[in-house]
């Protein structure tokens, strides 16, 4: 195995995080003070920085960086792209600035890969431009979504058309104002067998039918101006050729976008947890408290060296992971998938809980985005499955994988 960067990646990891140090960090209160506060997603605005660092950092050729299409993205392996998405973990408006954030870069991925050129056209240049957002829609309310089969929100064929009913929840982007479309999945074909009943579906937010009925809070935090909406879908008409695939295709095509995507996000979140392990070091070596540094009382030192060590550990686990699908493909990765899903953002969660601890009540506060990390790695725990689920899958494997292991006894 070999997670040596490559030259270009080097390259592309210098010029980004000099624009990280340069443009985006300074920016984040800049676009916090554009920031409405408002429950109300309507009254949400895109605030004017993004628009102009997204612009430079398209001026700069930092666009698109996630996607191995070379014609349209960056043209990188998992592996290489993974040390970029680390750096872009260091803040948390960083990823939208470069045309890589989620789910943006997931449905990306699914209409690159799997769209029509006519779904290509319509829904992924604007996508792949910057000038528009979209959402995805699979987790329901009224269902254990941690199993995707219990799924009832329906996508059934009528002639020409596709008629979506059911209600979705924690649909990251639905509340951006530059949000076009939500990818809908829906049971297609009820009495086919489970992992063949469901199909993707583009939907535009605009569609008579569709409802944003409210906008939903994370530790009381509206996530604006993107946002995590509870959709209805009542009676939606949309053409048959916004189906993705094809009918009964839904859980093909999820498998597909999940792999790269759990790499993106856990490779994102080491770059939360290095920001939060920074932080913690320079308050407590800046803060002076029963006549000593902070960095020298108690067990301190202790959980700056046990940090250190499991932010790298888990870092090597995500190259390892990114290295295997590169090299072998989604099925052999599946383990490590769920590997890194569940340890990740445990670490990311650790890492920004010490370090809260560390600035007291100055780390409750928003003076720092320690409590934001908080939130942002304990969301992380559910997202894409949550870790029980992840467990299961890996205790499976690796009971299969031993039943087909020699032993030596």
């Amino acid at each position: 195995m070999d997670f040596a960067p490559s030259e270009r990646t080097q390259t592309l990891a210098e010029h980004l995080t000099r624009f990280m140090r340069e443009e985006v960090v300074p920016a984040e209160p800049l676009y916090a003070a554009e920031l409405t506060g408002s429950a109300d997603h309507r009254a949400w605005r895109q605030p004017a920085i993004m628009e102009t660092l997204k612009n430079k950092a398209r001026a700069a050729r930092l666009w698109n960086l996630f996607l191995p299409d070379a014609e349209l993205g960056a043209g990188l392996s998992n592996t290489d792209y993974a040390p970029l998405a680390e750096i872009m973990g260091h803040s948390f408006i960083a990823p939208e600035v470069f045309n890589c954030s989620a789910p943006d870069t997931g449905n990306m991925e699914v209409l690159h890969r799997y769209g029509t050129a006519e779904q290509r056209e319509r829904w992924l240049k604007p996508l792949l431009a910057g000038e528009t957002r979209s959402a995805f829609g699979m987790t329901e309310p009224e269902v254990a979504s941690s199993d995707a089969t219990n799924m009832q929100a329906t996508a059934r064929i009528d002639g020409d058309h596709v008629v979506l009913n059911g209600r979705k929840w924690w649909t990251t982007g639905a509340g951006h104002p530059h949000c076009r479309f939500v990818i809908f999945m829906g049971l297609s074909d009820p009495d086919a067998e489970p992992h063949r009943r469901h199909a993707m579906v583009i939907c535009p937010l605009d569609t008579p039918g569709v409802k944003i009925e409210r906008m939903l809070p994370v530790f009381h935090h509206y996530d604006e101006p993107s946002g995590h909406g509870e959709l209805s879908f009542t009676d939606v008409r949309v053409p048959i050729g916004n189906v993705i695939l094809g009918p009964g295709r839904g859980f093909e095509i999820a498998q597909g976008r999940l792999g790269p995507g759990r790499i993106h996000h856990c490779m994102r979140a080491i770059g939360a947890a290095e920001r939060a392990l920074s932080l913690l070091c320079k308050r407590a070596s800046s803060r002076v408290a029963f006549g000593k540094p902070l960095a020298e009382l108690g067990g301190n030192p202790d959980i700056v060296a046990n940090l250190r060590m499991a932010i790298d550990q888990a870092r090597l686990l995500t190259l390892k992971t990114a290295w295997t699908l590169d090299t072998q493909g989604t099925k052999a990765a599946l383990s490590l998938i769920s590997q890194i899903k569940v340890v990740v953002p445990a670490v990311a969660q650790q890492a920004a809980d010490a370090a809260i601890q560390i600035h007291g009540g100055a780390g409750l506060s928003d003076d720092f985005p320690l409590a934001q990390l908080f939130a942002y790695a304990r969301v992380l725990r559910l997202a894409d499955g949550p870790d029980e689920v992840h467990r299961g899958v890996i205790a499976k494997l690796e009971a299969k994988a031993q039943e087909s292991r020699e032993s030596f006894r």
